[in-house]
């Protein structure tokens, strides 16, 4: 029976396998095609939110967030400048890993670890949306929300003992949000000198490991464990506030100069100067200046008809880099008509000089300063001068000997209560950053008046603008911290041809200076009093000695 059965399904697969295809070849000619109907289209808004999820399962930020801007060129340009980004990050990753495997070599029993083979692949990462912060610091801060589902061949290949290991990384996919911050910005390119990165939440990484053929990952409960120590590691070192900052430009090319100290001269007395005038005798002063700096150089009273004139007049300069700022002392002879004769010059530079402590100085004064011109060798007299450098109070921890070993960072400052401000000599530096918005009745060429105790200076005008961008600095020596004092800065415009009213007020506004003296520095903008919508941007800084 069971061969019966077996005969007779051959014979029935036999027939049938011919005649099903015979068949088949008649209907598929000689039938008729009906017409396709065309799909059944409706709406996005007549969708439900779970066919509108199958439909776009990932909206962009761009779409989900006002804040975050579409930025298609620039993945455009990322998607077109890939291939050159894949060799250069490739070729960073090999100089910063070969240091690291050389730590190993000898370990373990661990001959060798190379890359086999190192590329990104070809699909570059996306930037699904780019949300932009303004400050008030001189920075450009961004919030990029890239994805990365890329395709790499990267192969580590390692020598243990007598055997070769290799370990690819597979199926990389990154989610992350980091804020980049381009800090501070210097007129000089690529008109930023450091990159400052930070996460703003832990990334989703996603990956395969494959050693000797087979995913590792794929072992139970060793996935979850790679994936948290990951994440944590990387959150340990780079998520806010935690930042990584890659220097782009030199520091002393890109640092913004800011005051570190007053310098202390007193001018004693001068000997045996030249004589100048007719009746054998001059009428000396003497000019002292800081190297690098635009200021007006300081002078002393004319002592008429001296050559031996005793000043001990007391002067105070701001300093800004000790270690190279030189003490310029020029003594001139005062004439009524004419130009005053220069009777001879000396240069001090400050790096002689130690930190509170006072050197006096009794220097022959020269024609020229190069030491080697003849005209150095007649005699002009002398000049003595007594100085004391005093450094800022926050930067005096850096100094603990000669000034040639200074280096300058960012100081931070705490608020103190006015019982806790230290009484003493400081310097108020304001810096009047710009203005918006600033519009006159007339004319639109701003400039700022900047008006303290009776003091007053001016910014530069610029002409035919309502957003003027000034960047100028005004420092204040005082005796004591400015409490409970205010400083009173105007916007006016000026107009630049011939007319009775040339001049005329754009806003003012009166800033109290006790913030300042307890914070150590403000940085704002304030609203301009008598203007519709004009704003101007003041940073001001209090520095006690």
């Amino acid at each position: 029976m069971g061969f019966l059965s077996t005969f007779l399904g051959i014979i029935g697969f036999g027939f049938g396998i011919p005649i099903g295809l015979l068949v088949g070849f008649f209907l598929f000619i000689y039938s008729d095609a009906k017409d396709v109907e065309d799909p059944v289209t409706r709406p996005l808004y007549e969708l439900d939110s779970s066919a509108l999820q199958d439909i776009i399962p990932e909206i962009p930020f761009w779409v989900k967030n006002p804040d975050y801007d579409r930025v298609d060129w620039l993945n455009k340009f990322i998607s077109d400048m890939w291939p050159y980004l894949d060799k250069a990050i490739c070729s960073a990753i090999r100089t910063t890993a070969q240091p690291i495997f050389a730590e190993y070599i000898g370990k373990y029993h661990i001959k060798a670890i190379e890359f086999k083979n190192l590329s990104l692949g070809t699909l570059p990462p996306a930037i699904y949306g780019l949300k932009v912060y303004e400050t008030n610091e001189k920075e450009l801060v961004m919030e990029p929300a890239v994805r990365w589902a890329g395709n790499p061949n990267i192969v580590l290949r390692l020598k243990v003992l007598s055997l070769e290991i290799t370990v690819q990384l597979v199926d990389l996919q990154i989610f992350t949000l980091p804020r980049i911050v381009l800090k501070p910005l210097v007129p000089t390119f690529p008109c930023f000198s450091s990159i400052v990165l930070s996460l703003m939440e832990k990334p989703h990484l996603d990956f395969g490991i494959n050693v000797l053929g087979g995913d590792v990952m794929s072992i139970p409960g060793l996935y979850r464990y790679v994936q948290e120590t990951i994440k944590k590691q990387i959150a340990s070192l780079y998520l806010w506030p935690q930042t990584l900052e890659i220097p782009v430009l030199d520091a002393s090319t890109a640092a913004i100069k800011k005051p570190v100290g007053i310098l202390h001269v007193n001018v004693v007395r001068a000997l045996k100067l030249l004589k100048k005038d007719i009746l054998g005798t001059s009428d000396p002063y003497v000019k002292l200046s800081l190297s690098g700096e635009r200021l007006p150089a300081k002078k002393t009273t004319v002592k008429k008809n001296n050559l031996n004139p005793e000043w001990n007049e007391k002067f105070k300069l701001i300093v800004k880099e000790p270690d190279t700022q030189v003490l310029q002392l020029e003594v001139y002879d005062w004439d009524k008509v004419g130009g005053h004769d220069r009777l001879g010059m000396q240069l001090v530079p400050l790096k002689l000089l130690t930190p509170y402590e006072a050197k006096e100085f009794k220097l022959d004064l020269l024609k020229h300063t190069n030491i080697t011109n003849p005209q150095n060798q007649k005699k002009r007299g002398q000049i003595q001068v007594e100085m004391n450098f005093v450094p800022f109070r926050e930067d005096s921890a850096k100094f603990s000997g000669p000034l040639n070993g200074y280096g300058r960072k960012e100081s931070r400052f705490s608020r103190a209560r006015d019982d806790e401000v230290e009484a003493g000599a400081g310097l108020l530096s304001v810096t009047v950053q710009g203005a918006e918005d600033v519009e006159g009745e007339r004319h639109n060429n701003p400039y700022a008046l900047v008006l303290f105790r009776g003091e007053q200076k001016k910014t530069k005008m610029i002409k035919r603008t309502r957003d003027p961008i000034w960047d100028e600095e005004f420092q204040f020596m005082l005796e004591e911290p400015p409490l409970h004092q205010k400083i009173h800065i105007e916007v006016k415009s000026k107009r630049t041809g011939i007319s009775f009213r040339s001049k005329e007020s754009l806003g003012h506004v009166e800033i109290n200076l006790t913030d300042v003296v307890h914070n150590g520095r403000i940085n704002e903008k304030y609203h301009l009093i008598n203007s519709k919508n004009g704003v101007i941007h003041v940073e001001i800084r209090w520095k006690t000695v």
